[in-house]
């Protein structure tokens, strides 16, 4: 019998503001909410970014780049005649060039000729060809909520994210550790993109051109795992399993059946499952746009027969359009089998029976969309059917689209979606595409997609696709239903969440509501374990009351232990029977059953 992974805690920073207590959520739907709802999501937005209430809307989502976003380029020339500079001695070559003279001005700095012939580059700023960006709220700087030491930005969004997750969890960390061995606790995060800011890989190749030196920090914190490491290092002091998937925009979604799978099979009874992508790097975003992927300032302008692009509509998911909109995002959600989520009494959010993963197979491009797609949101469906029945799926069931706003996204998706409709007898079957408020995090993506979910589950509404006033014609829509307002649905039980990646990397995941999990369980666990739990989780809604009172009223207190609790070799005892630490932990070498009909007795084996 396989246990259910649910969702117990979601937390991370996107450009709608935190995601712990639906509040990036609120923002999204921000028109459809009362006025009690508006005023928590600017008092949230407020302690985010110390920008006062009047100002808050117009710093969030989709928006123009600050100005000193810019590609630093270069002009290559030769010179014909020597050419004199000063500079700091510390960045002087070892051994000189050949031709190179050298003359100390004082104890830092010398002046430097160099010889006739030698190719120069000239730096310069390169016109800004997309201005539209997905960015954090502004005013919200992860780095300065903690010591953050010159961490590349995406590891500083992921402790901020991890750290929003434990406070939307309700209780201390420790007592769910304490509750299972290390092995059972696993961490499966990562990125697409790796980190390519200054601070890591893309500063290890920016910086000796540019005449600046490597530091030793810029290569480990630039790997793509490294957001796993951190949270295991410097959050949870976690010994468990640790890992992380890349796949392209899927990656939040083959991270999260890592965890789903891992928790399913009894090898872990929790699983922190996330990304954390910080992509708004502009030699990144130019490699994008010379791909023909991003929404240009130029074509958006086009789109509405003016002469300046309406940058805070340039997502334009499933109507006529351009390209897609970068953005940056940290999501992290933390998963339990349902056995301990009922003993700890951890509010469940909702579940995730099961994320479905395909290649496209045969490609001509690398990049274009392929058939993978069919699979895995024909499988999903037909997973949802099973649980939730047939009028479950066709009238309580929804999609989040990956919904990028290209041209290309909107037929290719959109023909799926509507051929598994019609497969199943869906005859209208709602359809959400949120980077029209937050943009494409690439690896976040999905994890975007996750929280509005859970949102819609929580506060009953299904957040329209508002920078759009018409579905372009090339789309397939006979079963399908695009709202481009918010639409008010107190009945939704299941959620399809879509991903199609560059490369082929196609991913849908099931998330049910809090509703129909809570049912399964009851039906699973009886009713006194339902009414222990219901019991046991008074005090972690007290707690997590704490908690939205501080996201209301007080700055973001990240958690971040550095050297803390370090662990050495003289704190491990070690026998053949199991590992113990010397902080309390105790991981017993277990005899794998799954491998009983393969042992061989002592007389075997010598032969």
């Amino acid at each position: 019998m396989s246990a259910l992974p649910v969702i117990t805690a979601m937390g991370g920073i996107n450009a709608a503001g935190r995601s712990a207590l639906h509040f990036g959520f609120q923002r999204l739907i921000f028109n459809a909410l009362p006025e009690a709802g508006r005023q928590d999501t600017l008092r949230s937005l407020g302690q985010l970014t110390g920008h006062s209430p009047d100002s808050q809307l117009a710093a969030t989502l989709i928006r123009a780049l600050p100005d000193s976003h810019r590609l630093h380029a270069a002009i290559s020339g030769t010179s014909d005649i020597p050419v004199t500079l000063e500079m700091r001695n510390m960045d002087l070559p070892d051994p000189l060039p050949a031709g190179w003279q050298v003359s100390p001005i004082d104890k830092r700095r010398s002046r430097v000729t160099l010889p006739a012939g030698l190719d120069l580059r000239v730096p310069h700023d390169a016109p800004r060809r997309v201005s539209a960006a997905g960015q954090l709220p502004d005013g919200f700087d992860p780095g300065a909520l903690y010591a953050s030491r010159n961490h590349p930005r995406a590891l500083q969004m992921a402790i901020f994210g991890i750290s929003d997750a434990l406070g939307d969890l309700g209780m201390d960390w420790a007592t769910v550790a304490g509750k299972v061995r290390p092995d059972q606790v696993a961490v499966y995060a990562s990125n697409a993109m790796s980190q390519l800011d200054d601070n890591g890989l893309g500063g290890v190749m920016r910086f000796p051109p540019n005449g600046q030196r490597i530091t030793s920090k810029q290569v480990p914190l630039g790997l793509g795992e490294m957001t796993a490491d951190f949270l295991n290092a410097y959050v949870l002091h976690s010994v468990g399993t640790t890992g992380g998937m890349l796949g392209a925009c899927a990656t939040f979604l083959y991270n999260l059946e890592k965890g789903v799978q891992a928790i399913r099979s009894g090898k872990v009874r929790v699983a922190i499952v996330g990304t954390s992508e910080a992509p708004l790097v502009a030699e990144i975003m130019e490699g994008y746009r010379a791909m023909g992927a991003l929404a240009e300032d130029q074509d958006l302008a086009a789109l509405d027969g003016a002469t300046q692009a309406d940058v805070r509509r340039a997502c334009r998911p499933f109507s006529d359009n351009c390209g897609f909109t970068m953005a940056e995002s940290a999501q992290f959600t933390v998963l339990m089998d349902d056995a301990l989520a009922l003993e700890l009494g951890a509010d469940i959010l909702g579940a995730v029976p099961d994320v479905f993963i395909h290649a496209d197979g045969a490609k001509k491009s690398i990049s274009a969309p392929g058939v993978g797609n069919y699979l895995t949101v024909g499988k999903a469906a037909a997973l949802t059917r099973q649980l939730i029945g047939e009028k479950g799926l066709r009238e309580h069931s929804f999609v989040h689209a990956h919904g990028t706003g290209t041209p290309q996204n909107r037929v290719t998706e959109s023909v799926i979606l509507d051929r598994v409709a019609d497969a199943f007898g869906i005859r209208h079957w709602p359809v959400t595409a949120i980077k029209a408020y937050v943009g494409h995090s690439l690896g976040s993506a999905g994890g975007d997609q996750l929280a509005a979910a859970l949102g819609s589950f929580a506060q009953g509404v299904l957040p329209g696709i508002r920078t759009i006033d018409h579905i372009a014609g090339d789309v397939h829509r006979q079963h399908l239903d695009f709202a481009m307002d918010h639409v008010p649905r107190d009945d939704l039980q299941a959620s399809l969440i879509n991903s199609k990646g560059f490369g082929g990397n196609n991913a849908t995941a099931v998330a049910l509501s809090a509703t129909v999990t809570e049912a399964m369980l009851q039906q699973r666990h009886g009713n006194k374990a339902i009414t222990n739990w219901q019991a046991a989780r008074d005090s972690v809604l007290q707690t997590k009351a704490r908690f939205r009172d501080h996201c209301l009223n007080e700055a973001p207190k990240p958690v971040y232990r550095f050297n803390d609790g370090v662990l050495g070799d003289e704190q491990v005892n070690l026998s053949d029977k199991a590992v113990q630490l010397n902080n309390g932990q105790v991981m017993a070498f277990d005899d794998d059953m799954a491998f009983q009909d393969f042992q061989l007795n002592d007389q075997q084996s010598d032969h």
